[in-house]
């Protein structure tokens, strides 16, 4: 176990059905009682405020992997459509909000207190182009510019992988993704799978354990070959 309580929060450890505060953070509905804790969030180019609570990923602290997507020097539309894909708190969308304040941002995660979470920060921090959903509520027609995302790999990884495929596909033609995922539950293999489905992938950061990848588009035209 980590030393540092910030990675122990990111790498899932805690046994799918325990009792832990984010042991079900991946629930549509969290049973566990609601404690919340507000905690300051600081980048070097914004500041926030940012309510967390029990039942959402990462209470009480923004985790390291997190952090490193949000410090890393990303690009980022600045305007179109933009997705935190599993957004719990929002501490992602919320940063993506002030970064392109003429873009929509679409926080996205299945966790109704998540969402409810998403919308009271961003009401907190006085941003108006932020929009909290379930995955089922973004429009079909919408593409998006930018996705960034530190994913749910708690549901499985045929779920995770599934997930990513559906969003990514979601990437206008001049889109690009940034994807944060602790080495030990799978970054490097997930790295040479998006690329066998078609997805150019590089790392572009690795810290403490967690790699940043850049996840660009399939290339028009080209041709998925089938899994073995």
């Amino acid at each position: 176990m980590s030393s540092d309580p910030d990675a122990d929060a990111q790498t899932g450890t805690e046994p799918v059905g325990s009792t832990g505060p984010d042991a079900h953070y991946f629930d549509d509905d969290p049973t566990v009682p609601t404690d919340p804790v507000t905690i300051d969030v600081m980048l070097p180019d914004t500041a926030f405020t940012l309510e967390t609570d029990r039942g959402v990923f990462s209470r009480g602290h923004v985790d390291t992997g997190t952090s490193l997507l949000l410090r890393a020097e990303l690009p980022i539309a600045s305007t179109g459509h933009l997705v935190d894909l599993g957004a719990g708190a929002g501490p992602i969308a919320l940063a993506m909000a002030r970064r392109s304040p003429d873009a929509t941002v679409w926080a996205v995660d299945v966790n109704s207190r998540a969402r409810d979470l998403c919308i009271r920060n961003a009401e907190r921090n006085g941003i108006s182009n932020l929009r909290a959903v379930a995955p089922g509520d973004v429009p079909n027609d919408i593409q998006f510019a930018t996705l960034w995302s530190n994913p749910p790999v708690r549901i499985g990884k045929t779920a995770m992988r599934a997930l990513l495929l559906d969003w990514l596909a979601r990437l206008d033609n001049d889109g690009i993704a940034a994807l944060v995922v602790q080495k030990h539950l799978g970054a490097d293999s997930l790295q040479r799978w998006l690329q066998s489905q078609g997805h150019p992938t590089e790392r572009i950061a690795s810290k403490a354990g967690f790699r940043l990848l850049n996840v660009s588009p399939k290339p028009v035209g080209s041709h998925t070959p089938p899994e073995p």
